[in-house]
């Protein structure tokens, strides 16, 4: 029986997370202990159209990731999954904001600036680059056990 879409967002994003405190774990950085226990992280999945994920990557290597920064916005890491089905149109990241109002006050901020409404069109002049309900967020709250805070 094949699985729902939901539930291999939900497994994919699980394996990102454990991941993430994995490496946290077996590889302390001095970064980490200075980090704020105060913020909030967000997970992001984005689907993209079958063959759209280098332009997908691109926007967010050549635009959106300095947008980000611009707006208050912590990039954290970016990534795709190595295994299919997924593979070949997921692009999954993990960016942190000082707060949930800060997260919807930055992100505000980054739809209505004219550099990223700029970006945006020319990135989709061949169409859209997530599909329909491609896009998924999950906010995040460490634990207090959490070597990333």
């Amino acid at each position: 029986m094949p699985m729902h879409r939901g539930s291999v967002l939900l497994i994919a994003a699980a394996a990102f997370i454990a991941g993430i405190f994995v490496h946290a774990v077996l590889v302390p950085t001095p970064a980490v202990a200075a980090q704020s226990a105060n913020r909030v992280f967000e997970l992001r999945t984005y689907t993209a159209p079958e063959g759209k994920l280098g332009e997908l990557s691109a926007r967010f290597r050549d635009h959106t990731l300095g947008l980000f920064k611009k707006h208050g916005i912590t990039n954290i890491g970016y990534f795709t999954p190595q295994d299919a089905p997924t593979s070949p149109n997921t692009l999954v990241y993990l960016i942190a904001h000082q707060s949930r109002e800060a997260a919807k006050k930055s992100w505000a901020a980054f739809q209505a600036d004219p550099d990223w409404q700029k970006a945006r069109a020319a990135s989709q002049v061949n169409g859209p680059l997530t599909v329909q309900g491609g896009v998924v967020s999950v906010f995040l709250n460490p634990t207090d056990y959490s070597p990333m805070k």
